[in-house]
């Protein structure tokens, strides 16, 4: 197959992918901002771009996974082009005491400070299987890998975060 013919076969597959994908990448979006118009705006940027990136002379392959790594890269930008850049989205903290409060503020604080630290593809799955609750098999199909490799991946991953995450008394495992 020619460059030419990948080149006019990668729209079409994204077309033939817009169905499927749509709700994984608003799904991302809606769990990372918080905000449904800022949601609907990031997945529209990331349509835009992947189909642009489908147009050029060697395509990359049209997958959703792909598509997650576009939209990682749009909410990136979109942070970074916010004054307030320093918040992180999250999901909501469930009520707790007042007391305790500061400290599950501060532990989603440095967990979220790890996490940043961390190689792209244990970030991924890591956000895939926690915090967004996909299931280690959804988490293979997003990435596409087996479910023993995401397995794997996720063990590693863990085991990096976990190296990483400072002990009570302020160092590192």
């Amino acid at each position: 197959m020619s460059v030419e013919t990948d080149h006019r076969d990668a729209p079409r597959e994204l077309l033939e992918l817009y169905d499927a994908a749509l709700p994984v990448v608003y799904g991302y979006f809606t769990r990372r901002c918080g905000d449904r118009a800022t949601a609907e705006d990031l997945t529209s940027e990331t349509f835009l771009a992947a189909m642009d990136a489908a147009r050029r002379p060697a395509p990359p392959p049209i997958t959703v996974a792909w598509l997650i790594g576009v939209a990682r890269h749009k909410l990136a930008d979109h942070y970074r082009r916010r004054h307030d850049r320093f918040s992180v989205p999250v999901a909501e903290l469930p009520e707790t005491d007042p007391v305790d409060r500061w400290d599950t503020e501060l532990d989603r604080i440095v967990a979220e400070s790890v996490l940043a630290h961390l190689p792209e593809h244990h970030r991924t799955v890591l956000a895939l299987r926690y915090l967004d609750d996909c299931s280690v098999p959804e988490c293979a199909q997003l990435l596409g890998r087996t479910v023993h490799a995401t397995e794997a991946l996720l063990v590693r991953a863990r085991r990096a975060f976990r190296s990483h995450y400072p002990t009570p008394e302020g160092g590192t495992p």
